[in-house]
């Protein structure tokens, strides 16, 4: 009996590793594109004093763009048959977490283009290419602000990042059943870059540069991902005109008021957890608490919401970053067909 047991255990993993081997077979087939390329929404205009160039140069008044966002997109032939979608990365991060994964696999962005999907990624607003408003260091350096007025500027180590991505229960020691590939952590954390968010106005210009993006696009899918996970909840609290789905990847959820949780529950909504949610300190535990609190509240509400936590649906040993888990394109499906279910009906045979 054991034998057959331990038989059956290995065809299982066999079959599964086959099966993202086969989804990775389509890296090896060309990337048909109708088009791509990039743009920024949102932004307005800030009047700083500018010093000049050179010793004793004069302070110029000017103004400069601040809080726009970066978006990148590609388009596939069939594209304009289904919804876009929008990523967005989370905290100390950029686009890149969509993208090839550390280890050199297809990334999320890559695979759902594949699958006949507009992707559009953007970088938070003070992030990356989207920059950031360097008025109050500037004035600082200049003296016309004390230090005290300085933003914080966030930058996560490699063994914080180790511990709240979930790659183990210390540093440099894997789960046994880890998913994230730890032989090219170093590579992600060259992902890594300083977090600017404490330079933005409340509320985060990210949140209002989502729900715009969804409206200029007539219609997308919102995906965040742990510091920007709620975001698609919070653009659709700020316009969800163009919202047609929020997909949010491993991340507390706010208490809402009652008025908040009647317009999200109008959005088709999935809510998404891995594994080994206890086995690290921090706020993982709590976090996944919050959100399973948030569904019932959208279900009492009426709302097609869904709690989609991987280990209860036998998918074991994935990490906080799951897009880039060994095992990311079975999760990418997963998301496929809720969106097929939920936001597309009907349109199933033309996402295969």
């Amino acid at each position: 009996m054991r034998l057959f047991a331990a038989l059956f255990v290995t065809a299982a993993i066999a079959g599964s590793i086959s099966a993202e081997e086969k989804r990775h077979d389509e890296a090896q087939k060309p990337l048909v594109l109708a088009s791509q390329g990039s743009f920024f929404v949102g932004g307005e205009s800030k009047t700083i004093n500018s010093p000049g160039r050179g010793p004793g140069a004069p302070v110029v008044p000017g103004e400069v763009t601040i809080n726009q966002m970066y978006v990148q997109y590609q388009i596939p032939p069939t594209g304009p048959r289904h919804v876009p979608v929008v990523m967005v990365h989370g905290c100390c991060l950029s686009s890149k977490t969509w993208e090839t994964t550390p280890d050199g696999r297809m990334g999320w962005n890559e695979y759902f283009v594949r699958k006949n999907r507009s992707v559009y990624l953007a970088d938070q607003v003070s992030r990356a290419r989207s920059g950031f408003d360097a008025s109050k260091i500037t004035a600082v350096k200049a003296g016309t602000l004390p230090a005290s007025e300085l933003p914080n500027i966030l930058s996560a180590t490699h063994q914080t990042a180790w511990t709240i991505f979930r790659f183990g229960p210390s540093f440099n020691q894997p789960f046994p059943d880890e998913q994230f590939p730890v032989d090219a952590v170093d590579e992600l954390y060259k992902q890594m870059i300083p977090d600017l968010n404490s330079t933005l106005p409340t509320p985060n210009p990210t949140w209002k540069g989502m729900a715009a993006l969804a409206v200029q696009l007539k219609g997308a899918v919102l995906m965040g991902h742990s510091e920007s996970g709620f975001f698609p909840e919070q653009a659709a609290l700020v316009d969800p005109g163009g919202i047609k789905a929020n997909i949010s990847v491993e991340m507390p959820c706010p208490a809402l008021t009652s008025a908040q949780i009647s317009t999200l529950a109008k959005i088709p909504t999935l809510i998404i957890f891995g594994d080994h949610l206890t086995d690290v300190p921090g706020v993982w535990g709590s976090a996944f608490d919050t959100c399973q609190k948030f569904v019932e509240q959208m279900k009492a509400a009426g709302s097609d919401v869904e709690m989609m936590h991987l280990p209860k649906l036998g998918i074991k040993g994935n990490s906080h970053m799951l897009m880039q888990d060994r095992n990311n394109l079975q999760i990418a499906d997963l998301i496929l067909a809720w969106i097929d279910k939920h936001v597309e009906p009907g349109k199933n045979a033309q996402s295969k």
